[in-house]
């Protein structure tokens, strides 16, 4: 599992990812996602999404519907048209962040 700093710093990102490549998911299923795609290197606590989820909403860079589901309501998120705009940037961003951080360090990468 990867240190809280590190996700911290990408949260938004893989926010932004996730929502413009799946349409709309609620918490629960962006936890379960992240944590299915990375093989549990990467676990979301709801202590990190909420807040980042709210605050995308509050500057529009989410909407919400609210769906009942039995007896409880599940709010879903989706990314509005400059969300989808942001989340490119941002993918972009990290991109060449991490090809800095490989000249940076000098590392020599396997990935396969």
């Amino acid at each position: 599992m990867y240190s809280s700093e590190l996700i911290k710093g990408t949260l938004k990102t893989i926010i932004l990812k996730l929502l413009s490549d799946n349409g709309k998911m609620y918490g629960y299923e962006i936890t379960q996602k992240v944590k299915e795609l990375t093989d549990g290197k990467i676990q979301l606590t709801e202590g990190a999404l909420y807040p980042t989820l709210h605050a995308l909403e509050a500057d529009g860079i989410l909407t919400t519907n609210a769906v009942n589901v039995g007896n409880r309501i599940r709010k879903y998120y989706t990314v509005t048209k400059s969300g989808k705009k942001m989340a490119s940037e941002k993918v972009n961003e990290f991109q060449d962040f991490m090809k800095t951080m490989i000249f940076l360090l000098d590392l020599k990468l396997n990935i396969g």
